[in-house]
């Protein structure tokens, strides 16, 4: 990356994912960083993740397309040696249990083949062959090979460490210093920090500071972790993924509480169950009947669960806007200040690639992708006071 200008210093709000990235890739090329979170790093949704590097489970359109160069970009991350260890490939397993679900899968396969990515179509008989033990009504599936995982703290983790980055912790942004149409930095309760660029990546806590607390839609996940079920590794070989949860990436009806389930078997034998997709709730706290209603569906899918016991529920609030897609661009307005919010569940996926455009834009380039469907632009944003 070679900037048009002078390297900027960049104060980049919220250290999950897609904050630590950008900082990853503006140090690499030379910029002066520093990076704030209101709390710790992986803190926010980014430690509250499934850890998803999923193209399966992506909407038709942009969001598919990014998620492929995004998963490609882990791959290459690997490679470096950045990410070594903490990004495997696995596939993904859509299931269907009604025909109008079975017809959701197969459409969602059109389009996962029209962007390039290899599926196959599973009949039951096929889909217990590579995932014994399935429910009496799961009807057929979908399997997408080339899926992958990555722990969001360990990928944070390592990002920091590769770029040499120490972040401010417990360093709540209060609000952006603006002067003359231009953000020159942020205001925190230790005082005024002045820089070049702020970007904005913190999640949920984006709104307010921003003015988006009208655009962005809290979304609350509850998951559970069950003890061990083997000692070897995985129980089967990639999560098993509704075709209610593709119905609910698809939708933007407003409002939505509902459970989409995916069943993760992690490399440590435990399972990852989850989730609940509860609009408009901001708390962290999971509930009994949530929980329970979660557990219902995946015993109906995968029985050998009831073998199981929970050892952890926990919840995350992703960040969600009302067309269901990210915010990533320069402020239309505010000279200086960059978005990058609004991942909804799609953070860990997306983080890196995130990262590395929104540097480019710190520095004056244009990203490597097209982002123009996410760009801030398509809202009308409220005023930024001083």
């Amino acid at each position: 990356m070679t900037p048009s200008t002078a390297l900027p210093h960049v104060v980049i709000v919220g250290a999950g994912i897609v904050g630590t990235a950008t900082a990853y890739y503006l140090t690499l090329a030379g910029a002066r960083v520093t990076l704030l979170d209101a709390r710790t790093p992986s803190s926010g949704a980014t430690g509250a993740s499934d850890g998803a590097v999923s193209v399966a489970s992506k909407r038709p359109g942009t969001m598919m397309h990014l998620a492929r160069e995004a998963r490609d970009l882990y791959a290459q991350l690997v490679t470096d040696g950045v990410l070594a260890g903490a990004f495997h490939t696995r596939p993904t397993y859509l299931f269907a249990r009604t025909p109008e679900e079975v017809t959701l899968i197969h459409t969602q396969g059109r389009d996962l083949s029209g962007e390039g990515e290899p599926t196959t179509a599973l009949t039951r008989a096929e889909l217990l062959s590579q995932v014994p033990g399935l429910g009496d009504r799961v009807l057929a599936g979908l399997k997408v090979p080339q899926d992958g995982h990555a722990i969001g703290y360990q990928v944070v983790s390592r990002l920091l460490a590769a770029a040499g980055i120490t972040p401010q912790r417990h360093t709540a942004v209060r609000r952006l210093a603006v002067s003359q149409g231009r953000v020159i930095g942020v205001e925190t309760d230790a005082g005024r920090i002045l820089a070049d660029r702020v970007v904005v990546a913190a999640g949920i806590d984006s709104g307010p500071l921003l003015g988006l607390s009208d655009i962005m839609i809290p979304r609350k996940g509850q998951l559970i972790v069950t003890d061990r079920a083997a000692m070897g590794g995985a129980a089967f070989p990639g999560p098993l993924m509704s075709a209610g949860y593709l119905a609910a990436k698809r939708s933007t009806v407003p409002g939505q509480r509902s459970v989409n389930l995916v069943i993760d078997p992690l490399a440590t034998g435990q399972f990852l169950i989850g989730s609940s997709r509860e609009e408009g709730l901001t708390d962290r706290q999971t509930d009994a009947v949530t929980v329970s209603a979660i557990l219902r569906e995946a015993l109906d899918v995968y029985p050998a669960l009831a073998r199981q016991r929970v050892v952890r529920t926990f919840a995350g609030i992703r960040a969600t806007t009302s067309d269901g897609l990210p915010i990533i661009g320069r402020h239309p307005t505010l000279e200086g200040l960059i978005i990058a919010t609004a991942m909804q569940g799609d953070g860990i996926c997306l983080g890196p690639m995130v990262g590395g455009a929104v540097a480019r834009l710190a520095c004056d380039l244009e990203p490597t992708q097209d982002l123009s469907a996410l760009s801030p632009t398509r809202f009308s944003l409220a005023s930024i006071d001083n």
